[in-house]
């Protein structure tokens, strides 16, 4: 089967596109916008309409695959790509892209995603936008499923040699800046792992020392332990402090990890994982903080983790922080990766390490990217899948779960 055309249409993601730079410096929110200046080259405003653009692909025999191009809310920084505006890229899948798809045989997804996410663009000499990487790999994906009357995970572990899941994988649920209505959200849901809870900025979310995240984990043990929804029910706390805590304590490392186990004993009889505790500011220092931070925790008998994010972009920065045991578990975020092929090989390897696998991403995503990015997890079992896309608990862990679930309906 072949594919015959190639079409594009500009879309809305599930969040928005934050210049986390302004925000790091102090711009204040006021009411769901944010007051200040840009300072990431790109951004018109510090917080802006997310957008995405779906890629569809027509079969010959009129089927339609797609898949969706997004980039993270963070877009900008920490080494990424820049802005991704549909205005901008639309005309390059068009012209650049499309015609190696068009009139193609459909062969495997690793051959058909290898030609977006390995090539570089005759007109600036680069590898792709990791946005359009993301976005047309998906449909490579879904058109090899499609003509081969299979599902997508089945696809993945038969090309990967793994098994597809035969149990839900733990779905990690975001709250943003609403901690407390969204944990409960979670709680009543049964969320695996939660809540997220973004402490991203030092005097308002963080507090000098620290005080207002070790309140919250109070509060949300008692939460758990007053509302949980049955009997055994036993969630991971996750919780993203965006490298506040380096700011906190100066990047004293033995502090933080100090900090860390003190936060690890309030969140008791609940497991701890803490997210990106400190931004180095490039790649190299975030290495050697989060391996001496791991290390620090361990001489200490805590048993806490601590997660990769910042800096950890692409399958290059999973193995380097895989390698360097630069925390306990890797975030891979998939729009960072490219295509989906990497966040496949990145899943896998951080397993065949000793590396806690995060398949996350972003909440500036779609149903789309989501649902396909199911099919990834349940092929290839990480530790945890995001609940994505949005901030709103409920729409991102339904898309996740229901997408999940049919996996497993159809598997049996």
């Amino acid at each position: 089967m072949k594919i015959k055309k190639v079409v594009c249409s500009a879309g809305k993601t599930g969040f928005y596109f934050d210049d986390q730079k302004a925000i790091k410096a102090g711009a204040k929110n006021d009411g769901n916008f944010y007051v200040g200046e840009p300072m990431t080259p790109g951004f018109t405003s510090v917080r802006q309409m997310g957008e995405s653009i779906s890629v569809m692909f027509i079969l010959e025999d009129g089927q339609v695959a797609f898949g969706d191009c997004a980039a993270v809310q963070y877009s900008g920084a920490g080494g990424r790509d820049p802005l991704f505006l549909a205005k901008n890229f639309i005309p390059v899948i068009e012209k650049e892209i499309a015609p190696l798809y068009e009139g193609r045989e459909i062969t495997t997804f690793r051959e058909l995603a290898d030609i977006v996410d390995k090539m570089e663009s005759p007109s600036t000499g680069k590898v792709y936008h990791t946005a359009i990487r993301y976005g047309v790999s998906q449909a490579c994906l879904d058109a090899v499923a499609k003509s081969q009357h299979k599902i997508m995970a089945e696809v993945i572990a038969e090309e990967y040699g793994t098994q597809v899941s035969d149990t839900m994988i733990p779905i990690f649920t975001q709250s943003g800046d609403d901690r407390y209505m969204n944990a409960d959200k979670m709680i009543m849901k049964g969320a695996a792992v939660l809540p997220h809870a973004l402490f991203n900025h030092v005097e308002e979310k963080v507090g000098l020392k620290g005080e207002k995240i070790e309140a919250y984990i109070e509060w949300l043990r008692n939460r758990v332990l007053e509302q949980k929804p049955f009997e055994d029910y036993n969630p991971i706390f996750h919780i993203d402090v965006y490298g506040t805590l380096g700011l906190v304590f100066d990047n004293d490392f033995e502090k933080i990890a100090e900090y860390i186990y003190g936060l690890e004993k309030i969140a008791a009889p609940f497991h701890l994982r803490v997210e990106g505790p400190v931004d180095m500011g490039e790649k190299q220092a975030q290495i050697e903080a989060l391996a001496a931070i791991r290390r620090f925790m361990e001489e200490k008998g805590s048993k806490a983790e601590i997660v990769a994010d910042e800096w950890c972009n692409t399958f290059e920065d999973v193995i380097d922080f895989t390698k360097a045991k630069a925390g306990h578990m890797a975030q891979i975020k998939t729009p960072d990766l490219g295509g989906i092929n990497n966040s496949i090989e990145a899943v896998l390897y951080c397993r065949q390490n000793g590396m806690g696998a995060y398949l996350g991403g972003t909440c500036n995503e779609t149903n789309r990217s989501a649902e396909v990015c199911a099919h990834v997890a349940m092929a290839t079992q990480p530790k945890q899948y995001l609940a994505k896309p949005g901030m709103g608990v409920d729409e991102g862990y339904m898309i996740v779960f229901n997408e999940m679930s049919r996996i497993l309906a159809l598997k049996k």
